[in-house]
């Protein structure tokens, strides 16, 4: 892996952690179907701006605009609504680490039910990985409330993993990237907007940290993330880049504890060790397999 790559794979880490404290600042202020919706169709509009300026153009067949559509709702919809649901009553740094389970929940999928191969290394980090946040998790529940946030987080990352197995499928032949990400986030903005009116009464708090939590989260998770996250599976393919999740815990748990005053006990250093060692386990061992195949 080039330095290019690590620095692409680093970057992509901090950003998408750094997502979970202006999202908890945004949620503390706002309606979250409401703030998605708009910032979906800002970063979707961005990005196909952006797209027609680089000469890129909507070339999507019919199996290529399901797969837009399936990573739209899995990625956007349901993985960050669930999310911004979420933490309106848990800790951003809960949810970090909660997301951080994508690696081992694709590695997890792929070895049941896609028929990939794993050995006792992929099994004992599984195992390692699941252990840490459990640690963690045992430590942060407190009423009906942080089990309802601690639930949609498990099911929004268990969508983010059926997108994630997409991912490598799109970027694998095609060069419009930037368009695809533009037309992933209005699928999300789409299918969010009419849940925001039904069930939702629109209010907002505004104040400064909320316009730069929104500026934020609308132009750099939004659109820079994902864009650098799919160059880099392009690049080095879905499982050396899954390898920079394990960054993810301690990077969420770090940017809440500095942004948001959020609590850092010893239990939370080692789950999120723990976790990262699990991580690192489970891709380790399916690099092994790749080169064996």
């Amino acid at each position: 892996m080039d330095f290019r790559s690590i620095l692409m794979g680093v970057t992509f880490s901090f950003i998408w952690s750094s997502a979970f404290t202006s999202a908890k600042i945004i949620v503390s202020a706002a309606s979250p179907l409401m703030v998605l919706s708009i910032r979906f169709l800002i970063s979707g509009i961005l990005g196909i701006v952006l797209a027609r300026m680089m000469g890129q153009k909507i070339e999507l067949d019919r199996v290529g605009w399901s797969v837009v559509v399936i990573i739209g709702i899995s990625q956007n919809a349901l993985y960050l609504a669930f999310n911004f649901i979420a933490m309106q009553w848990i800790e951003a740094g809960l949810a970090a680490i909660i997301a951080s389970l994508l690696p081992l929940l694709v590695a997890t999928v792929c070895w049941l039910f896609l028929g990939e191969k794993t050995g006792f290394k992929g099994i004992f980090g599984l195992t390692v990985g699941f252990g840490g946040v459990l640690v963690i998790m045992l430590d942060k529940l407190g009423g009906s409330s942080a089990y309802l946030g601690i639930i949609l987080c498990l099911i929004g990352v268990a969508a983010l993993s059926s997108a994630t197995l997409y991912v490598s499928r799109m970027m694998s032949n095609n060069k419009n990237v930037f368009m695809i990400v533009g037309l992933q986030m209005l699928v999300g903005s789409v299918v969010l907007f009419p849940f925001s009116l039904i069930f939702e009464t629109w209010q907002i708090e505004w104040s400064t940290s909320l316009i730069l939590a929104l500026i934020y989260t609308t132009l750099v998770p939004g659109l820079l993330g994902t864009l650098i996250w799919f160059l880099l599976v392009k690049r080095i393919g879905p499982v050396k880049a899954s390898t920079f999740h394990f960054l993810n815990p301690f990077f969420g748990v770090l940017v809440a504890a500095l942004i948001l005053s959020e609590p850092l006990s010893i239990r939370d250093v080692i789950g999120v060790s723990i976790i990262m060692v699990g991580i690192l386990l489970v891709q380790s061992s399916r690099k092994n397999v790749a080169k064996m195949d």
